[in-house]
Formats: structure tokens, sequence, C-alpha cells
């Protein structure tokens, strides 16, 4: 038994690194949402934030948009030209593909500068182009309504997953210390 721990010392690492950093950020953005009372910012101020950026970006490329709070759910209505097409909840807001991706970057951590600046710039890159998605989505339902599934659940989380896997092998094998040993 000892062998075995001996052997995987750094997969048994990983994967208890990993839960621990993934547990405590996602207990403390439960915690976040659970004392966010929507008053100032609704639903909490992340998912307005996102909601808003989406309102400027889809008015910057010509629609006329507009955001507003749902009134019978915690989300913010995108109305495009006066039509409502979609709606920007928690889950929208890009904070737990975010800690997800930051969980594993710790877990497989290399020297805490580059780790510091690679959680960074991806956490950065990851929200820019959530936005993105969010504004790219919000325009295909507006000209191509009857893709709305496919654009939804297909297409769209595949951008945002798919750039999250492809940043983790990156740093997998650019700059993680598991990389520096075996190379």
């Amino acid at each position: 038994m000892k062998q075995l721990f001996i052997k995987y010392k750094s997969v048994i690492r990983f994967i208890l690194t990993f839960l621990l950093v993934y547990g405590v950020l996602s207990f403390g953005y439960k915690l976040y949402l659970q004392y966010s009372d929507g008053s100032k910012f609704y639903p909490d101020y992340m998912t307005h934030l996102v909601a808003k950026q989406s309102e400027a970006l889809l008015d910057s490329f010509g629609y006329n948009a507009e955001v507003l709070p749902h009134p019978d759910e915690p989300s913010m209505k995108v109305i495009v030209n006066g039509q409502y097409l979609a709606r920007v909840i928690e889950g929208c807001n890009a904070v737990s593909i975010i800690i997800l991706f930051l969980s594993f970057i710790v877990a497989f951590s290399g020297k805490f500068k580059t780790t510091f600046f690679y959680i960074l710039s991806g956490s950065v890159l990851i929200y820019s182009v959530n936005l993105l998605r969010i504004v790219l989505l919000t325009i295909g339902l507006y000209h191509y309504p009857k893709y709305e599934d496919v654009l939804h659940t297909v297409i769209f989380p595949a951008i945002i997953y798919g750039m999250v896997f492809l940043l983790w092998i990156f740093w997998v094998n650019r700059f993680s210390k598991l990389n520096k040993s075996n190379g």
C-alpha cells in the first residue's frame, strides 16, 4: 500500500490540491451568492456586471440592447430591438468556470509568479470570451431563433469549456512543475 502512495504521490497531491482549492473557492462563492441581496445589483454583482457589459457590447455592435431585471426570477432579461431574447443568470457570469480553471492551475502549479500571472491572464481571457459568447449567442438568437437549442446547449458551451481545456493543456505542457520534472 505504501508503495502505491509513493508511486502515485503526484497524482494524489494533484487530486487533493484540486479538491481543496475547488471546495474552498466554491464555498466562498456560495457564501457570496447567499449574502448578495440584489438590492443594489440584481441578482448579484457579478451577474449584473456581465449583463450590463453584454448590453454595452451589443450596443457597440449596432444593436439596440437593453438589460432589465427579470420580474419572476433572479436573472437579467436581454432585449434587442424591443425583442426579449435571452436572460443572464448566475451561471452565465463565468465565476464557476474561473474557479474550475484556477483550481486546476493551482493543483498543477509552477513557479509562484508564473502561476499567479497565468491565473490572472487566464481568468481575464475566460471572462472576456464569456462576454463575447453571451453577445454572439444573443445575436444568433436574434437572427436565427430556430437554432436556439443548438446555439445554447452545444456551440456556446463548447467555446468556453474548449478554451478552458486548451488553457489547461498549454499550462501543463509549458509551465507546470509536472512538465519540468518529466522534461
